[in-house]
């Protein structure tokens, strides 16, 4: 990559801000501190970092049950993110979404989804009301392997394809569907294999080398803003922790996750900044300083925050013809 120093340290700075994030959730729920499941993105941050470089603030994406890494790399408020965690009014739903359903439509997020698939049609929507705008912003919408074998993947991706759609279809293939392998569930060795039936571009790329994710979904973003339509990017992965907080992890063994940690996309991305002469030990470490201090704020605007009176619970449900919620 011949790139500044400055966006090369801002792709590091992201990833460490999200692993930051995620890690700290791990141990306020292992406390007992939050409510719900919490499925961390920890070792998949490349993807999220990579792509979202591309985006505009107006561009779009749909994120998944494992979406706190998306929220952070499109520009999210740490702190209402981890107010939501918490249940709390300041939170981004107001508390009442949680870890798996965090939107901030003001960039661009139109929302994380626990249904697996669940956010393709929703990004295939919103590509279809960028074509009738004749704007030339983009959608993104990310799913991991178990979506690619839902019938809503495959509705998708043969509507943006029929009307050539300006949506890039990322699969976070972290090699597990809940506590399934991937060679278990999934019929084809290459997850982009597929596009070829919908006569659209699938190019598998390694999901933990943030410069490889950066310039595949570059050239994809380019050709979607040109009207040249939709493509499936597969990035290869691994789910370092288990599905969600708390999970025994029955079905692989501990060797094997050591083995993934040497190839987890911080450490390596760091090696190669350091070979380049773009970060030094002092940098690397204020990074990590302020990433953390950032954390811990929000963790104590979390805690110092209120939570909903009884009576909103039935407020934000629904939305009227005047477009008012009520």
């Amino acid at each position: 990559m011949d790139y500044s120093k400055e966006f090369l340290q801002g792709l590091y700075r992201t990833m460490v801000r999200s692993r930051a994030f995620d890690s700290k959730a791990e141990e306020l729920f292992l406390e007992g501190k939050l409510p719900g499941f919490i499925h961390l993105y920890i070792g998949e941050e490349a993807i999220a970092t990579g792509v979202m470089a591309n985006l505009r603030k107006d561009d779009y994406i749909t994120s998944t049950h494992r979406g706190h890494g998306h929220m952070i790399a499109k520009g999210a408020d740490m702190k209402k993110m981890m107010a939501e965690l918490y249940g709390k009014i300041t939170g981004y739903c107001r508390g009442k979404g949680g870890s798996m359903h965090i939107a901030d439509l003001s960039i661009g997020v139109l929302g994380a989804n626990g249904e697996v698939a669940g956010g393709l049609p929703i990004a295939s929507g919103a590509g279809m009301a960028i074509k009738l705008k004749k704007t030339d912003q983009v959608v993104v919408a990310f799913f991991g392997d178990g979506a690619s074998n839902r019938g809503a993947f495959h509705e998708a991706l043969n509507w943006c394809s029929v009307y050539k759609l300006p949506v890039i279809f990322v699969n976070e293939n972290n090699q597990f569907a809940s506590t399934e392998r991937v060679q278990e569930t999934t019929s084809v060795q290459n997850i982009s294999d597929r596009a070829v039936s919908y006569s659209i571009p699938g190019v598998t790329i390694d999901g933990n080398d943030v410069s490889a994710v950066y310039e595949t979904v570059k050239s994809a973003v380019e050709r979607a803003r040109n009207g040249g339509g939709p493509t499936l990017i597969e990035a290869k992965t691994y789910r370092i922790k288990g599905h969600f907080v708390g999970d025994p992890t029955l079905y692989r063994g501990k060797k094997e996750v050591q083995e993934y940690w040497k190839r987890e996309p911080i450490g390596r991305f760091e090696k190669k900044l350091k070979e380049m002469g773009m970060l030094t030990d002092k940098e690397k470490e204020n990074i990590k300083n302020e990433a953390e201090k950032e954390v811990e704020e929000a963790v104590k605007f979390s805690e110092d925050s209120p939570f909903p009176e009884p009576v909103s619970a039935l407020q934000d449900l629904f939305v009227d013809d005047t477009g008012y919620g009520y």
